[in-house]
């Protein structure tokens, strides 16, 4: 697959208006120019939405009509969820028993149809949602690998690059990769010379893995706070994209990630631990050099009891 062109990026980009919140970049203290592009501030709380709408707009119209499927450990189903109810059209979310509840209840209050399935994050949901589509004739939107939710993901790597020129290094969380995957595919076509680091959690390192196997390697049995970035493997159609443009990897402890929700809650914002690592990074000094640095909080749903358990 070849990775998105700034052409398409900028399509995307032009089909988010009025649906998807071009965030700030909201600066941060210290002497070095730190800024959080904040992506808790979307209308479902996470950068997802960018890629569900992207994909699910794009599709024909007869599939469309006839309804979307995905699964999620939360924020895509939000993001699918949000995007088919906008649409008008049926919508169903597979999720792991283990997903937060306040993700849950966020896609049943946007009109989807959660099935729970398996204690957590793994294939299950995957093949569910895959039996699914042959039952009802849904179309499955892939959580990350998939050209048009990833191309919709880089139109947030894209606000960076065109909001603050003088960045130079942009630190982005990891899961299955698709916002690595089109943040990198953003810096290759518009700011080749900006630098990507990567951080995933200590407990599930499947990009270190793969980078030293040359290859993605499914990872089981992996574990964090960072209930987000549970995917065992990057995707066969994100990793390629990844291994061209990202220099860097920082990995993130439990301990780290809750550091940086207390700093971050200290400033005034709500992040989930998904959401904190790449603030994790740079507060545990991972992120080297004196450049400016776009740090990518990907999203603030987090149930409120827990929420105030990590950060008290």
């Amino acid at each position: 697959m070849s990775a998105p062109t700034l052409t398409s990026l900028r399509e995307a980009h032009a089909g988010l208006v009025g649906v998807a919140d071009r965030t700030p970049l909201l600066p941060l203290p210290g002497e070095r120019a730190v800024r959080l592009k904040a992506e808790w501030r979307q209308p479902i709380g996470a950068f997802k939405i960018r890629g569900a709408w992207t994909a699910v707009s794009r599709l024909p119209d007869a599939d469309r009509a006839r309804g979307v499927v995905t699964s999620s450990s939360g924020n895509h189903g939000l993001g699918v969820a949000f995007a088919a109810q906008r649409h008008g059209i049926p919508c169903v979310v597979v999720m792991p028993e283990s997903a937060p509840a306040v993700k849950v209840a966020g896609v049943r209050e946007l009109g989807g149809e959660v099935m729970l399935v398996g204690a957590t994050r793994g294939p299950e949901q995957t093949s569910r949602a895959e039996q699914l589509v042959a039952e009802r004739g849904l179309t499955f939107i892939p959580p990350y690998d998939h050209l048009d939710v990833i191309t919709g993901q880089g139109t947030c790597g894209l606000e960076i690059l065109e909001d603050w020129p003088e960045v130079g290094t942009l630190v982005v969380p990891v899961g299955g990769g698709g916002l690595l995957a089109g943040i990198c595919a953003a810096v290759q076509v518009f700011r080749p010379d900006v630098r990507v680091i990567a951080v995933e959690p200590s407990g599930i390192p499947k990009l270190s893995t793969a980078r030293a196997a040359g290859h993605p390697v499914d990872l089981a049995g992996g574990t964090s706070l960072a209930d987000g970035l549970l995917t065992r493997s990057v995707g066969t159609l994100t990793w390629p994209i990844i291994a061209q443009t990202v220099r860097e990897v920082a990995a993130v402890t439990d301990d780290e990630i809750q550091t940086a929700m207390r700093y971050l809650a200290g400033q005034g914002f709500k992040v989930e631990p998904s959401g904190a690592v790449t603030t994790a990074a740079w507060l545990a000094g991972r992120v080297s050099g004196t450049d400016p640095v776009a740090l990518v909080a990907t999203g603030g749903n987090v149930d409120p009891a827990r929420y105030q358990a990590l950060v008290s």
